[in-house]
């Protein structure tokens, strides 16, 4: 997942292809890099989004960069469209 944090709305783009070849999710949200604030705003939206738990998404890479990557634990995990 790509994040750019301090946009002017809050969402979930499409996908897309990096230099290294990895397929990643572009989000954006408003809130500034600055005491995890960023990413605790990504975990909101992803629960929102996603329509699970705050407590099913850990962040495990990426808690100081542009590239997030999350492990997502539920039962029944979304289908993403």
């Amino acid at each position: 997942m790509r994040l750019t944090p301090g946009a002017s709305r809050n969402g979930l783009g499409g996908l897309f292809t990096d230099a290294q070849g990895r397929v990643m999710i572009r989000a954006q949200v408003t809130a500034i890099p600055e005491n995890g604030k960023a990413n605790e705003a990504l975990v909101r939206l992803l629960s929102k989004s996603w329509r699970v738990p705050k407590s099913a998404l850990r962040l495990i890479g990426g808690q100081t960069d542009r590239i997030k990557t999350f492990v997502l634990d539920v039962q029944d995990p979304p289908i993403l469209s």
